[in-house]
């Protein structure tokens, strides 16, 4: 079975906007990593996902998520939310 390369986007949301989140970045292989690796020296929250990375990846550039995608990249704002909050004190 072939195993697929890594995969690996970034999402940016800003309400009201942006009506979903926007794809920003995306990369497979070694331009995966690369964004993986800018994204924690950044100090940017790195969620794994390999699914759902390969597919905003397929996306395209400042696309909104579409809303099949929607309850899964809920989950990691909620993921991040939660990641500030500790970082709050909260």
């Amino acid at each position: 079975m072939d195993e697929k390369p890594k995969a690996a986007a970034a999402l940016v949301y800003e309400p009201p906007k942006d009506g979903a989140p926007r794809v920003v970045a995306v990369g497979r292989g070694k331009l995966a990593q690369m964004i993986e690796n800018l994204a924690k020296e950044h100090g940017v929250p790195v969620y794994h996902h390999p699914e759902l990375a390969f597919t905003l990846s397929g996306l395209g550039l400042d696309r909104e998520i579409p809303p099949a995608l929607y309850q899964a990249v809920a989950e990691i704002i909620a993921w991040v939310y939660n990641l500030e909050q500790k970082a709050a004190g909260g």
